[in-house]
């Protein structure tokens, strides 16, 4: 069956919003052809096409991507309406079964319904259903019709860019209570430990990025820490970074530890990573039940610092450690003993905090050294906590001039000695995190 030509009647121009020509699709079925397109008035120079079709099945071939603008009869005729749309589906008054049909097969497109004076209650309800606006037939000109067709227009604009908007922000919701879900919860329930952590993503306006930490104690009373970085800082190194951490979390309640837990975990990363080319940096501790002594792994990743009391910070010894996870198949990460002493606090951290630029001309990195000394002037200032955390990653920011580019994640654990004398020894009872809020168990460095 061939596919009638279009009907169009070129018509004076109509001014619109952007000066821009439109077409305008007239859906009616008078048989007495009584009805037509009024005059459309002009002041600027835009044009208004108008095609003509008697009925629906007529309107769906001539709906193409130019219409702007349906101009719908209401009163079309039974005969005019294809198979399905009927008045008799729930949800749709009486009368619009041609609408709803038309806001079916148009949902981009702006409607004006077309019904009689004495019709108002309908025309009324056309506008609730989903039109964007209504005329009257004996009033219809060329000025009403004019600024019917460009309001209507405008309007439906609108409503689709705040539609569009409102998928956005639910979206965006969504993937903000996912990404904090996938935040860690440290299991330190038992601990003598404070805990503190800072995380800040290189992406914009995202939650989670390719660094990653997490803290558990084990039933033997161990504190096992760690802390990695995925390279990248894309949506994928944010995915895997969360696979290693969880499978990290796994890996030590199952009783692995050191050189057979980051092994194991290279595993997880090269069966999960997009590319070869993918590899992640690691260190890991795991803390004694008495606070004292501890074990540290290093895979490719920046030594930790710790502050003893009544001593500068400094970096624990790395001379030791193994490549990142991901680079040599065969790889090993030898574990060294660490006398931690009884009060200190142990700052974990990734390099996107000692990679900023300093100096005037910002061509100099913080490095190691210049973070080391950053910390021993909070340190000077009695921080301790989330405090020391949030001054020492501000003064990164600060000193490099603006938002670091690169993801920060920075884990502190501290223990008080005196503090843990003074209650008798007993072990910290509050649920997990709660240090970190708090501060008050900071010890006095």
């Amino acid at each position: 069956m061939p596919v009638p030509v279009p009907q169009q009647r070129a018509v004076p121009a109509a001014e619109t919003t952007h000066g821009a020509d439109l077409t305008l699709l007239v859906i009616e079925d008078d048989p007495a052809g009584t009805f037509a397109v009024p005059e459309l008035s002009s002041t600027t120079g835009a044009r208004v096409r108008v095609r003509t079709a008697r009925n629906l099945t007529e309107a769906g071939r001539l709906l193409t991507d130019d219409v702007d603008c349906i101009l719908l009869d209401l009163d079309l005729e039974a005969a005019a309406l294809p198979t399905g749309a009927r008045d008799d589906e729930p949800g749709y008054p009486e009368g619009l079964a041609a609408l709803k049909h038309v806001l079916r097969i148009a949902p981009r497109h702006a409607v004006l319904a077309l019904t009689a004076e004495d019709d108002a209650e309908r025309a009324a309800e056309a506008v609730r259903v989903g039109a964007q606006d209504y005329l009257f037939r004996g009033e219809l000109d060329g000025r009403l019709l004019s600024r019917a067709i460009r309001y209507a227009v405008e309007r439906k604009r609108a409503d689709t860019a705040q539609h569009q908007l409102t998928e956005s922000r639910l979206r965006a919701q969504e993937n903000a209570r996912l990404e904090r879900g996938l935040l860690p919860t440290p299991l330190l329930d038992g601990s003598d430990l404070a805990f503190a952590a800072h995380y800040r993503p290189g992406r914009s306006r995202a939650l989670l990025g390719g660094d990653f930490y997490d803290t558990v104690r084990t039933p033997d009373g161990t504190v096992h820490a760690m802390i990695g970085d995925v390279c990248g800082h894309g949506p994928d190194e944010a995915a895997l970074g969360v696979e290693l951490r969880i499978a990290w979390r796994a890996l030590t309640l199952a009783g692995l530890c050191g050189d057979a837990l980051l092994s194991t975990l290279q595993q997880v990363l090269e069966h999960e990573r997009q590319s070869e080319e993918i590899f992640a940096t690691v260190c890991t501790i795991d803390i004694a039940p008495d606070g004292r002594r501890a074990g540290l792994c290093i895979a490719g990743h920046p030594a930790p610092l710790i502050a003893r009391q009544g001593r500068a910070a400094h970096l624990l010894p790395y001379e030791d450690g193994g490549p990142a996870l991901g680079l040599l198949p065969h790889a090993r990460w030898p574990r060294r003993q660490v006398e931690l002493g009884g009060s200190w606090s142990l700052m974990m951290y990734t390099d996107g905090l000692i990679e900023g630029r300093v100096g005037q001309e910002g061509t100099q990195r913080l490095g190691q050294d210049g973070m080391v000394a950053m910390v021993n002037g909070r340190l000077d200032q009695g921080l301790g906590g989330e405090a020391l955390l949030e001054a020492a990653v501000t003064q990164v920011q600060e000193l490099n001039g603006g938002e670091l580019t690169d993801d920060v994640a920075v884990l502190l654990l501290e223990r008080d000695e005196a503090r843990i004398r003074r209650r008798g020894g007993s072990a910290t009872r509050s649920r997990p995190g709660a240090a970190s809020k708090t501060g008050a168990q900071r010890p006095p460095l």
